[in-house]
């Protein structure tokens, strides 16, 4: 077997960031570089030298069901889950950015953008009251004469950035707000 220098054997191979052609592009032929780079290791890839810091732990999560305003067909309410980093988002975002249902038909066209000054967005927690934060001001004014399970989803952040848990949400038929 022949001996071949390391810049042959280099030259095979295109250089990752070369885009040059000859000028004969429509025949596709690629001009290869003959250099070489070093092997860089991708970020993602934990650093396992002995003075690297400890990846972050991973956040706490809080399991969202949400369960329709009526029955289905069967009896039973029809059931749409989520998930969300504790402490992060309003209940109401998650909702919007899962797609769901979350305003009828006249809250749809008016309501306030997630201010907290039309109550379209009321919603009763049937579980895991505990992993939200208290009732803000807004709503203590606004649902005064409701139920302490009853929140205003524009109002309301999962978690506290450390707990997590499952929670389960009650959407209210617009008759009821």
């Amino acid at each position: 077997m022949a001996a071949t220098s390391s810049a042959a054997l280099f030259s095979v191979l295109p250089h990752p960031l070369s885009t040059a052609t000859t000028a004969s592009a429509r025949t596709s032929t690629t001009r290869y570089r003959t250099t070489r780079s070093a092997v860089r290791c991708s970020s993602a890839s934990p650093d396992l030298s002995p003075g690297a810091p400890a990846p972050a732990p991973p956040k706490p999560q809080i399991e969202l069901e949400f369960l329709a305003p009526k029955p289905g067909t069967d009896g039973s309410y029809p059931v749409d889950r989520a998930a969300a980093v504790s402490g992060e988002k309003l209940l109401r975002d998650i909702m919007t950015e899962n797609k769901l249902e979350l305003y009828a038909a006249y809250g749809k066209l008016m309501n306030c953008g997630g201010g907290g000054s039309c109550g379209t967005c009321i919603v009763e927690i049937i579980d895991g009251k505990e992993l939200l934060n208290e009732r803000t001001d807004t709503e203590k004014r606004y649902l005064k004469k409701k139920p302490e399970s009853w929140r205003l989803t524009c109002q309301t952040i999962v978690g506290n950035k450390e707990n997590s848990g499952k929670v389960v949400v009650q959407r209210l038929p617009q008759w009821k707000k």
